[in-house]
């Protein structure tokens, strides 16, 4: 049964968000509020409609900080626009006369503002950009203060730079655990490939020595049974020698055995599609499977290298390519297997800094065991800038083959 609970659990990260970022902007919202009837920015001795209305407007603009996340630049440009016009409001056009002068006009909403385009914005120099006009908007360097500078400077400042640090931060952490699932990855791919050498390895001796001494045997036989004179002897020999015979052909099944996967395998096979293709749309990947022909048409040993396949192509997707759709067409016939697996371009960059860099021992397994089972491999981009990997099996792939 397929495991739902990563595909339930976005919706609800992503409401959790919404409620936290909505309780941010109404706190942010009655303290900028109650700093402005209190003096503390711009609010006039003697408020009239204007004043009021600028409060409300205000207010608005606070509860801009909803969408901190989803629209960060939209939220610095919606405050860094309140504070234009109130500062223009303020002078040159003196409709609003401050009941204490030489004050920052902004609200303190700022603050939490100019933490968004750095953390939530994939354009740093967009990003950049903003914050400086906003804290040009905010200093008010056309009327020179030391004192307001100072302070205005600081409040902008205080955001982008915790954002920085949390974005260092997560890159690290995301940076470690990619590290630690790779190393992970390459442990059991070295242990795989140790098992596998050490079953060639007692493949080729029994096959050296065992078969050797058979073959003699075998061969002793035959002779003995075309020298011999009397009937039961001829008899005797042929038995010996078709005894010896069928042992070389169990010993030669026996040794193809330990050269390939061990029965005991417990990698999924054709069937394995669909969960995969599951696990891939429960984290965020549109993957769509298309099967044409009969999965029976394919041997477990031929399933299980496509499974392979298609699981390292998607986990590339997901690290590589973030924000593609994928397609996974299928096509099983009587002579051959054909996957392919084609992903659109993605949407944003690489997910950590490790992306591009690597042993790249998951294509170079790949490719070792399709070889082994006289398969081709291919993995390339394409012209419309996504990438596609298609491997080719013969459909049937016998346990062990004859070594004449």
């Amino acid at each position: 049964m397929t495991d739902d609970r990563g595909a339930c659990d976005a919706p609800w990260r992503r409401r959790h968000r919404l409620a936290v970022d909505v309780m941010i902007a109404a706190a942010f919202v009655l303290l900028d509020t109650g700093l402005t009837l209190t003096g503390a920015t711009w609010w006039p001795a003697h408020p009239g409609t204007l004043a009021w209305v600028m409060l409300g407007v205000q207010a608005l603009a606070c509860a801009s900080l909803t969408v901190r996340r989803t629209a960060p630049l939209t939220v610095v440009g919606v405050l860094g626009a309140f504070t234009l016009v109130v500062t223009l409001l303020i002078s040159p056009a003196g409709v609003l006369t401050p009941a204490h002068e030489g004050q920052v006009w902004a609200p303190l909403s700022t603050m939490p503002a100019a933490y968004g385009p750095l953390f939530y914005q994939r354009n740093r120099r967009t990003a950049y950009l903003a914050l400086a006009a906003f804290t040009l908007v905010v200093m008010r360097p056309w009327e020179p203060s030391v004192s307001n500078m100072t302070i205005g400077l600081l409040r902008i400042a205080v955001g982008p730079l915790l954002a920085l640090y949390f974005d260092t931060r997560r890159r690290l952490m995301h940076a470690l655990v990619e590290r630690a699932e790779r190393a992970e990855r390459e442990r059991h791919l070295l242990a795989e490939q140790a098992r596998a050498d050490e079953r060639a390895r007692l493949a080729g001796e029994m096959h050296d020595v065992v078969t050797h001494r058979v073959s003699l045997m075998v061969l002793q036989a035959g002779a003995l049974k075309v020298t011999a004179t009397d009937e039961p002897t001829r008899r005797a020999a042929e038995d010996l020698r078709a005894a010896g015979c069928q042992a070389l052909e169990e010993l030669r099944d026996l040794v193809g055995i330990l050269r390939t996967a061990p029965e005991g395998d417990q990698t999924p096979s054709v069937a394995g599609f669909a969960d995969l293709v599951a696990e891939s749309v429960a984290v965020g990947i549109p993957t769509e499977l298309i099967e044409k022909g009969d999965p029976a048409l394919a041997s477990p040993v031929v399933g299980r290298t496509a499974y392979r396949v298609l699981r390292e192509a998607l986990t590339n997707v997901r690290k590589h390519a973030p924000g593609a759709r994928v397609s996974v067409r299928v096509e099983y016939g009587n002579a051959q297997l054909q996957l392919t697996v084609h992903n659109t371009p993605p949407s944003g960059g690489p997910r950590s800094a490790l992306a591009d860099t690597g042993s790249g021992l998951g294509i170079a397994q790949l490719r070792q065991r399709i070889e082994l089972v006289h398969g081709t491999l291919r993995a390339e981009p394409c012209s419309d800038g996504g990438f596609s990997v298609e491997a080719t099996l013969p459909a049937f792939v016998p346990t062990a083959k004859s070594e004449r």
